[in-house]
């Protein structure tokens, strides 16, 4: 960590603390930018950007995925809550089936071929055959493409992204004739922040969650808030009820701190005790596992710690920016885990 970005921080910090929320979140994006000077912040304190960006060897983000047997083709959706473009994925020989869909949100100074290409997940559904929506941020949005998480009006049902991208989910889900038992989302930083908002709102169109290094439900209202908890995570939450979900993150996450992981998964289990594994996968990185169930025996929640990872979706490919290799692979367990829920559900 170099002197530049220590002292941009320290600076934010005293400005938040001085109540001076435009300057401090100034200060942060200068920061995350390697101390290049941030656009001006925007008049409305509601607009207010906080990006959610790791701060280690970078992997520079390709313009597109590698090519994957199938199509990968754009669209666009427009609802009272504003339009968004998106890709989507659709495998070979998806014509006439009923294929589950699978939601991705990228993270900040991400978009949809750099967060494909990181996760591998378009590899995944031509194996396992089902579609995968990558919906994508804009800079009129956001200036760092981030979901709005933190915006008290991008965080119930009926509102804002929440509203936007659940309609296009249900479009995306009609026209391609996916099958809507089994539709899921997952997210990094940001994105997952916005999947679990989406899972606690919509939780009839989403059957199961994915939060890689990404925050609860609630966990801030302003530029301010959210500043805490991705310094010192959720404290003072309210609990918040959450479709079946998987959460990763990696315990030297220094964007968004492991807490969050946490408490994400708190939201889902209540006070059950968990089953719990310890191991080292083949990739190098040691990591823990805690799988909650209910009263009944149904999977609630998987919670893995994987030790010594920062921000980064683990088991990613060095083709997409925020990856860590030699982690589990994130990209597999969330799908076993989701496709779990799925056969529960259709059975």
């Amino acid at each position: 960590m170099n002197s530049t970005f220590q002292r941009l921080m320290a600076q934010a910090t005293q400005l938040t603390r001085a109540g001076d929320l435009r300057g401090a979140t100034a200060a942060i994006q200068a920061a995350l930018a390697g101390g290049a000077a941030p656009p001006p912040a925007p008049a409305d304190a509601d607009v207010i950007d906080v990006p959610a960006r790791e701060l280690v060897e970078p992997v520079a983000p390709l313009n597109r995925a590698a090519p994957v047997a199938g199509e990968f083709i754009t669209g666009s959706y427009t609802g009272a809550a504003g339009t968004r473009d998106y890709k989507l994925y659709v495998p070979p020989g998806a014509h006439g089936r009923r294929l589950p869909l699978v939601v991705m949100l990228h993270g900040c100074t991400q978009n949809p071929d750099d967060f494909a290409a990181g996760t591998r997940m378009n590899e995944a559904a031509r194996e396992q055959g089902f579609l995968v929506l990558y919906p994508a941020q804009t800079q009129q949005a956001n200036p760092s493409r981030c979901w709005n998480w933190f915006k008290h009006n991008h965080q119930r049902r009926g509102r804002g992204e929440p509203e936007l991208l659940a309609g296009m989910t249900r479009e995306v889900t009609a026209r391609h004739g996916a099958d809507h038992r089994r539709v899921y989302v997952a997210g990094l930083s940001a994105g997952g922040a916005m999947a679990a908002i989406l899972g606690a709102a919509y939780p009839e169109l989403y059957a199961a969650v994915g939060v890689h290094s990404g925050l609860p439900v609630g966990s801030a209202r302003d530029v301010k808030t959210a500043f805490d908890a991705m310094k010192n995570g959720a404290a003072g939450k309210a609990r918040t009820a959450m479709p079946p979900t998987i959460v990763f993150h990696g315990d030297r996450d220094t964007t968004v701190h492991p807490l969050n992981g946490k408490q994400v998964a708190a939201d889902c289990i209540g006070a059950c005790e968990p089953q719990l594994e310890r191991a080292r996968h083949a990739n190098g990185r040691h990591y823990t596992r805690r799988t909650y169930r209910d009263a009944n025996g149904r999977l609630a929640a998987e919670h893995w710690e994987v030790h010594g990872a920062g921000h980064a979706w683990s088991g990613g490919s060095a083709r997409g920016s925020y990856t860590d290799g030699q982690g589990p692979d994130a990209t597999a367990e969330m799908l076993r885990f989701f496709f779990l829920q799925a056969q529960r559900e259709a059975g």
